[in-house]
This record gives structure tokens, sequence and C-alpha cells, in this order.
């Protein structure tokens, strides 16, 4: 046992002394994670803010009033009245504005008197060539309009309750676990580490054996008495020491710069990055030892590492929301496992009992990749 951690420990110094003089792999090691960092955690933003609306108002009363002023106040809308139905009709048709609300004639009585059957009546036309700035522009709307209601009515206790459907006096009161203000930055930041391993961490490894072969080194690391377990392990921790450091540097940057919270276990998060790291990093080891070329590793680096992370994983589009072959596909992918352990972990106080699945699945992909590495590592010089 001890000759085999002195043979793993002299090939990982050795292939650290190759990142050293490597200035690529050292830039692309330290500068990706903080490029992603700042594309995703500043640039992208899914929240949508000042909507451009307009806002017919054909009842002129005390209450639609302060409806458009609520509306106008909020960080959500950029509100433009117009009196014209055919101006208004015009505008939308230009596509000059997202939306436009139109509040009917005896909107103010009938919120008044909360008459069962002749509700307050209001139209939201929004434009449907974005669905999804469309929902969430309706829904933000919607929320407005029963925040403002619920205000009226408190402050008019006489008045029945109106649920715009015929009065039941049932309320819906909603509160977000988790992540209260349902800030992007939150769901977007945890995720970024799924990103830099499920990508960085394939792409530097992919590159290692297959450079050994271009150089002719390998056949000088192949006359050593070093079997294919203990090669591959020595590449890989150098690479997994530069990795996991990158991958705490984001977890830092979480908490100071953008002031997530993370309510999980620490030992767990780490637990489940070393286990992921190994797996990433197997994964590229394995491309590399079958192409034996520098550009098809990256080529194929590419394809299984950016590729997964972004469509497979969950982190851009809801898994749920796609078809049953390709979330039965997402479940081979350690990406969608990991993401949803980052997530957990950062925003709520989940255990290894809630995440027992993701551990598995990761841990299995982990296992079968150091033994495809091994298996498929050829110790000929013969391609």
């Amino acid at each position: 046992m001890k000759l085999f951690l002195r043979r793993v420990l002299s090939i990982a110094a050795k292939e650290a002394k190759h990142i050293r003089r490597d200035p690529f792999t050292l830039a692309v090691s330290l500068v990706l994670p903080l490029v992603f960092v700042g594309f995703f955690g500043f640039v992208i933003d899914l929240d949508y803010k000042h909507l451009p609306i307009l806002v017919q108002d054909n009842d002129q009363s005390s209450y639609s009033r302060r409806l458009i002023q609520e509306a106008s106040s909020s960080q959500y809308f950029d509100v433009t009245p117009v009196n014209s139905a055919a101006r208004a009709e015009r505008l939308l048709l230009q596509n000059d504005t997202k939306a436009l609300l139109i509040i009917e004639p005896d909107y103010g009585k009938r919120l008044v008197r909360a008459e069962e059957g002749h509700p307050a009546k209001l139209q939201l036309l929004t434009d449907g060539s974005d669905n999804a700035q469309a929902a969430i522009l309706g829904g933000y709307m919607q929320g407005l309009v029963q925040a403002a209601e619920a205000d009226f009515l408190r402050q008019n206790p006489a008045a029945a309750p109106n649920d715009g459907a015929g009065g039941s006096g049932a309320a819906l009161r909603t509160r977000f676990l988790f992540n209260p203000e349902l800030n992007s930055r939150w769901f977007i930041v945890p995720a970024l580490s799924t990103i830099i391993i499920g990508f960085l961490a394939i792409l530097l490894t992919a590159m290692t054996v297959a450079k050994e072969w271009e150089n002719g080194s390998m056949e000088l690391l192949l006359s050593t008495p070093a079997t294919p377990l203990q090669i591959v392990l020595g590449k890989l921790l150098p690479y997994f020491a530069l990795t996991f450091f990158d991958v705490m540097l984001v977890f830092v940057l979480a908490l100071l710069v953008f002031r997530i919270p993370f309510l999980g276990s620490f030992p767990l998060y780490a637990a489940a990055c070393t286990l992921y790291i190994t797996g990433a990093l197997a994964l590229g080891l394995l491309i590399s030892v079958l192409t034996r070329q520098q550009q098809a590793a990256i080529q194929f680096g590419f394809a299984v590492g950016l590729l997964p992370s972004f469509i497979f994983s969950g982190f851009m589009f809801p898994i749920e929301n796609m078809p049953l072959f390709f979330r039965c596909l997402t479940a081979l992918f350690p990406q969608r496992w990991f993401l949803s352990i980052s997530r957990s972990l950062f925003l709520s106080e989940a255990g290894l009992s809630a995440l027992a699945g993701p551990f598995a699945a990761i841990a299995l992909f982990a296992a079968a990749m150091i033994l495809l590495a091994v298996k498929n590592f050829k110790t000929d010089v013969e391609p």
C-alpha cells in the first residue's frame, strides 16, 4: 500500500509541475470561474423589471387611479396612461409596449359593492411573442391587483370580499420558502459550481493523456512500474485540487458578494463536490485515453461537459417540463444530481436522508468513470 501511494504521488507531483509550466492551463482554471461568476451572477437576471405597459382608464374613479398609482410606484412596470382606445390599439400592434391594461367602467363601484356575479373587471392584453415574459407579466399584474384590492378592503371593512368570481370570501395568502424574494441570483449562483466542474474539470483532464501521446512522453511513463490505476489516480489528483479550489472560490463569492445564504451542511456540500469532481475528472481522462489527440479530446470535452451542464441539469430548462424520454436521459448525467444538491444545501437545511438519491447517483457515476478510464488505459504505444 505504501508503494502504491508513493507511485501515485510521484505521478501527481510530475503532473503538478506540468500544470505550473503551462500558462494556458493555469489561466483557464483560475480565470474561467471568475468569468462564469461575473457573467451569470451579474449579467443574467431572470427578474423582469420596468416593463412598459399602457393603461386605459375607462373608470376615472379614485379606486382606478389608486390602482394605476400602485402599478407606477412598483419596480415592475413603467406605466403610460392612454385615453384613446384607437391609440392604445395602434401602440400595441406596433409593438411599442409589452401590455395594455384596460380598466372597465364602474370598476370602482363594483369593487365597493362587491355584488355576487358582478365583479370589478380588468382586462390585460399582453405581447405573446415572448411567452415567458407574457406569463411573468401577467403574474406580476395579478399580484399587484390582488394587493391593491386587499389594501382597499382593509381600509373599507364594510365592503364585502370580492374574489373576482362571485365573492366567496376565501383569500389565498402565499409565502415563498427558501427564496422569499424570488431573487433569480439565488437560483443561478448556487448552480454555477455545476457548470464550472462539468466543463472545466472535463476539459482540463481531457487534454492530459492526449498531450502525453502527442509529445511522445507516454512511452517514458509506460516504462515505469506504475500500473494504469496508479497513473490515472496520479493524473487526477492535481486537477482535483485545482478544481476544488475553483469551487470553493465560487462558494465564497456566493456568500460574500451575492449575499446568498448557505443553510445546509458544509461537510455534505464538500462531499458532494468531491464525488462530482472525481467523476468529471475521470470522464475527461477517459475521453483523453480514447482519443489520444488534444483537438479531438477538446471537442469531446465541450460536447459532454458544457452542453449537458446547461441543457440536462435543470440549470436553464426545468426537467419537469421535458418529455419523458429526456427526463429519463437526464438521470445519466451527474450535473442534474449535483445541481439539486447544491441548491438544496444553499437555500434549505436538507440532510443526507433527503439527498441520498442524488449522492448515490453521483457516486455511481464517479466509480463507473474511474473503472472505464482504467480499463481503457492502454499500456502499449500502438494506437
